[in-house]
């Protein structure tokens, strides 16, 4: 009989035995818990020609945009394709096999297809649900997250062990695709379902950010903090959604206290936690808060990564991390890396050379210009770059870092209507306005007044 996991799919496994470390390393996955890559590791230690785990290892190493690990993740590969040679697998596992090689080879979009369509003849698997949205958050792909859900959302109910997981990775789909009613019902549904999914918990938390409704966004979070209390580093992300919130309030010592005691405790070096620090500590420098050397651990952090070209979302924070610290050298050398890989899209057959061209490379312009106090340039760096922002990933609050630093710098270099005109779109794309709009939006507004008391006729010296 052959051996089938939680989801009713064949697993083409040696060692029956391993089944058990392998569902729960999917159930870690699904939960952000910390435990997976012991239990990965510990499935593949029983079974060393399990090309499935071979592979859903290799995909996970790349998600972390780290240089060192594309060779891990090669190695995966290679792996898990001998171990299909040797025995024949199952058309969703080669899928997923497959796609560790689109990946490696520069087309991490392609893969997203790939596991989308083994998704869809698969469609009770939370596994490829989670690879497929993990893989197109990366990508800054919402309609595809929102899609690929949808294509599936019939195939799950309360009797599916990950029912509540879809959930809350539909409702985060739902709120990066601008649907925040839907959005919250969905995600505090999911949390109903599995108290543990920090996914859905922080779905929620994204839909009361967008809204304006930092209060309540305090409330939800404080109150459910043994939600994310067996995640992997995402804790410290869901700690930066509370920060957030304070920082809406004007509360800078509680920002302050959760930065130094949660968010950046542990001097993590992955990107994501880096780019939780640097954009927070951005984002209280634009309110005039001295945030004292807590750039310095980002900037060594970040000198480290300069040749990583990995990812553009990452790079980017990099940049922040390097602007903070001071590091003018690495990050002028980061500068020039993303302008050369952008000047070389056109020769280059991946995903990712367009992104620097787009976007990365404006961008990076942009803030290096904000640094150096060239506002004027630093806003149409940034302006050139917002179109195509989302093509970095991330969600709509991350990214939102580079809307205020655009913003401020158009307010700094004078351009009043150009800043209200950024104003006006935030507010449209989030639906209720936050301090940071509503004071910036007041700023622009007496900025306006002043240039047309000076520009009216009355006030002019007559001739004599």
């Amino acid at each position: 009989m052959p051996l089938t996991d939680c989801y009713g799919y064949e697993l083409t496994l040696s060692a029956p035995a391993a089944s058990a470390p392998w569902t729960g390393a999917t159930a870690a996955f699904l939960a952000h818990g910390s435990a997976m890559p012991s239990l990965i590791a510990r499935t593949l230690e029983m079974a060393p020609d399990f090309a499935l785990g071979h592979a859903v290892h290799g995909l996970c190493r790349l998600l972390l945009a780290r240089r060192e690990l594309v060779a891990v993740a090669e190695v995966d590969w290679r792996t898990a394709d001998a171990a299909r040679r040797a025995v024949p697998i199952t058309a969703r596992e080669n899928a997923v096999v497959d796609a560790l090689r689109d990946w490696l080879d520069g087309f991490p979009a392609r893969a997203a297809h790939r596991l989308d369509t083994a998704l869809r003849a698969h469609p009770s698997d939370a596994v490829l649900m989670k690879l497929v949205h993990s893989i197109r958050f990366l990508l800054g792909d919402a309609p595809g997250m929102r899609c690929s859900i949808e294509a599936v959302l019939g195939a799950f109910d309360d009797t599916h062990p990950a029912f509540g997981y879809l959930q809350g990775c539909y409702a985060f789909a739902l709120e990066e695709t601008g649907d925040y009613a839907a959005a919250e019902r969905t995600g505090r549904r999911a949390l109903e379902i599995t108290p543990d999914d920090v996914w859905g918990l922080h779905a929620v938390a994204h839909v009361l950010d967008m809204t304006g409704r930092s209060d309540e966004g305090r409330a939800w979070l404080e109150e459910r903090t043994e939600a994310w209390s067996h995640c992997n580093n995402f804790r410290y992300h869901v700690w930066w959604h509370l920060a957030l919130m304070y920082l809406d309030r004007g509360d800078i010592g509680k920002v302050l206290a959760l930065y130094d005691q949660e968010i950046r405790a542990d001097h993590s070096d992955d990107f994501r936690d880096v780019a939780n620090g640097a954009s927070l500590l951005m984002r209280l420098e634009l309110e005039g808060v001295n945030v004292g050397g807590r750039w310095e651990e980002l900037a060594r952090i970040a000198e480290t990564r300069i040749d990583d070209a990995c990812n553009v979302f990452a790079d980017l924070h990099y940049l922040l991390s390097l602007n903070g610290g001071e590091r003018r050298r690495a990050a002028e050398t980061l500068v020039a890396s993303l302008a050369a890989r952008g000047a070389a899209a056109n020769a280059a057959a991946d995903d990712m050379a367009p992104v620097a061209e787009i976007v990365g490379a404006s961008a990076a312009a942009g803030l290096e210009a904000y640094h150096k106090g060239n506002f004027y340039s630093a806003f149409h760096q940034l302006e050139r770059a917002r179109p195509c922002i989302h093509q970095i990933g991330g969600s709509h609050a991350q990214r939102d870092v580079f809307e205020r630093i655009a913003i401020d710098a158009a307010l700094r270099a004078g351009l009043a209507n150009e800043a209200e005109r950024l104003l006006n779109a935030r507010l449209s794309l989030r639906g209720a306005a936050d301090r940071f709009a509503t004071e910036r939006l007041a700023i622009a507004k007496r900025m306006q007044r002043a240039a047309n008391v000076m520009q009216a006729e009355r006030l002019r010296a007559v001739p004599a």
